[in-house]
């Protein structure tokens, strides 16, 4: 398969965040009473208490839209090598988890805040890769 022989690090690099950042998105359409309550209660002490709704919708507008440039980026690199789609949906997704990761850290919760690094090294990887 040309897409594996060409890009293989870039591909499995784009398949790793769209399943990290699809799944996040659908699980939150279809349980999102229930993320709601679950971040409200997060960020009970936080700045960020009362604005828990709308940030949640800002997340999973910049989640699902990196998911689906990720999609037509991977596409793209197997039709016709085209990388800019493909790199627009990891910028969007370094962008998420620099929200994440400030929200992590308004709420004080220093361990998940940690736990992003490893996403975002990853992703920060895949864009390295399909700029080169």
């Amino acid at each position: 398969m040309k897409l594996f022989s060409n890009y293989p690090a870039e591909l499995l690099t784009l398949l790793f965040l769209i399943v990290t950042f699809l799944q996040s998105g659908i699980d939150k359409i279809l349980d999102w009473k229930g993320n709601v309550s679950f971040i409200k209660e997060h960020f009970k002490n936080s700045p960020l208490k009362n604005s828990v709704p709308f940030l949640l919708v800002i997340i999973l507008v910049v989640e699902m839209l990196a998911s689906i440039l990720m999609i037509v980026g991977v596409y793209q690199l197997y039709t016709s090598e085209v990388k800019e789609m493909a790199i627009l949906g990891i910028e969007l997704s370094a962008v998420t988890l620099i929200f994440l990761l400030i929200g992590q850290r308004l709420a004080k919760d220093y361990a998940g805040a940690m736990s992003l690094t490893v996403y975002f090294i990853v992703t920060i990887l895949g864009l390295y890769l399909l700029n080169n």
